[in-house]
C-alpha cells in the first residue's frame, strides 16, 4: 500500500517562497511520473506540475512556471515543488500525486496514489 505524505505549506507573505515535499512510503516510486495538484476554495482542483519519469522532464501550468520548480530525491523517495514568487492566486490546498507509469502525459484516472493535502496561503 502506498502512502504519499505532503509536508512544507503553511502562511506566507506575496512574493515569498515554500517549498512542499511528498514522501512516498511502501513501494518505490522512483520511476512513476509524479505531480502536484491544487485545489482553491470553490475551485476544482487542477493541475500545477509534473515530472516525468522515463527522462524527467517537467510540465507546469502556465500560471507558474518560472516561479514553480518540480524535483525529486530517489534517495529518500520524496518529490519536492520548490514556490517562489508566491502571490495570493497561488492560495491552495496543494496535493501530491503518484501515477501508475513513467510516462506523460498521464490520464486522469491514472493518478492512482494522493497524499492528503497541505494548505498553502499566500497574504497580500
Amino acid at each position: 500500500q502506498v502512502q504519499l505524505v505532503e509536508s512544507g505549506g503553511g502562511l506566507v507573505q506575496a512574493g515569498g517562497s515554500l517549498r512542499l515535499s511528498c514522501a512516498a512510503s511502501g513501494r518505490t516510486l522512483n520511476r512513476n511520473t509524479m505531480g502536484w495538484f491544487r485545489r482553491a476554495p470553490g475551485k476544482e482542483r487542477e493541475f500545477v506540475a509534473a515530472l516525468d519519469g522515463s527522462d524527467g522532464s517537467t510540465y507546469y501550468l502556465d500560471s507558474v512556471k518560472g516561479r514553480f520548480t518540480i524535483s525529486r530525491d530517489n534517495t529518500p523517495n520524496t518529490v519536492y515543488l520548490q514556490m517562489n514568487s508566491l502571490n495570493p492566486e497561488d492560495t491552495a490546498v496543494y496535493y501530491c500525486a503518484g501515477s501508475v507509469g513513467t510516462w506523460y502525459p498521464i490520464r486522469e484516472n491514472e493518478w492512482y496514489y494522493w497524499g492528503q493535502g497541505t494548505q498553502v496561503t499566500v497574504s497580500s
